[in-house]
């Protein structure tokens, strides 16, 4: 598979990803990095942190870390303040955390309910409303990663569906209301995705990686799984001057699924 190419300049912009420390965020810190952004990563993860930190200084980047956990909102507010410190402001925030449970609703505990809806939905709130002074300086861009979870039912993924059909929803109507403000909100819906998290599903189902990704890949019109650094071009390409006339419709990647 050919690498998926990057050809944006953010010399200029200061960004922060929550869930920066594996998957589509870590990707996504990676890329804006090496497009010569200001970026700063979140997560509860440090030890992880420090390494892809160290991976993207090695390469000149300038990458921080601020540790917070989004499911609480005076964390969320930390998190915008501390980055936007860091930064000197903010041009794009990337919500890239999340959770997922294999479950049908009768086998949703309340706890796991509760987890993903604090997580993927709440946090997202807590921070988009936070950062929204900051972007409203500068013009600037959140991107809401949801899913196409979002845009058709899975089975055995009623706390998942349910959140990102929410996170979809929200970014929908925060794009109507601030796009005469110049902020664009734009929510990004990858199907599968080659991350820690789906090899995690396969591992809960008794599925070596390789066999679960060539089982999803055969599901997909394209026959192939995306991957993460896929994910962190469409990611780059939402918050470039080139998507200057998009806001609030979904982009997705499905191969080819809901075509």
């Amino acid at each position: 598979m050919k690498k998926a190419s990057l050809r944006f300049d953010f010399s200029q912009y200061r960004v922060l990803i929550t869930g920066g420390t594996s998957g589509i965020g870590e990707a996504s810190a990676q890329a804006f990095v090496e497009a010569g952004a200001k970026v700063v990563i979140t997560g509860r993860d440090r030890p992880r942190a420090q390494e892809i930190m160290q991976r993207c200084k090695g390469a000149g980047g300038d990458i921080a870390f601020v540790a917070g956990d989004i499911r609480k909102r005076k964390q969320c507010d930390m998190i915008i303040t501390e980055a936007a410190g860091i930064l000197g402001g903010l041009d794009i925030l990337v919500n890239s955390a999340g959770i997922i449970y294999h479950a049908t609703v009768e086998e949703t505990t309340d706890e796991q309910w509760l987890e993903t809806m604090n997580v993927n939905v709440n946090g997202m709130f807590y921070l988009c409303r936070a950062a929204l002074p900051h972007l409203r300086s500068s013009k600037g861009t959140i991107i809401n990663i949801a899913s196409d979870a979002a845009l058709s039912g899975s089975r055995h993924l009623t706390a998942y569906c349910a959140s990102k059909g929410a996170v979809l929803q929200m970014t929908r109507a925060m794009a109507l209301d601030y796009a005469r403000e110049g902020i664009r909100i734009v929510p990004i819906c990858p199907g599968d995705v080659d991350t820690p998290m789906l090899r995690g599903e396969f591992r809960e189902r008794g599925l070596e990686a390789e066999i679960g990704l060539r089982e999803s890949a055969a599901g997909v019109p394209l026959n192939q799984v995306c991957s993460a650094a896929e994910v962190a071009a469409m990611v780059l390409y939402a918050g470039s001057e080139s998507a200057r006339c998009i806001t609030g419709y979904p982009l997705v990647l499905d191969g080819g699924s809901r075509a």
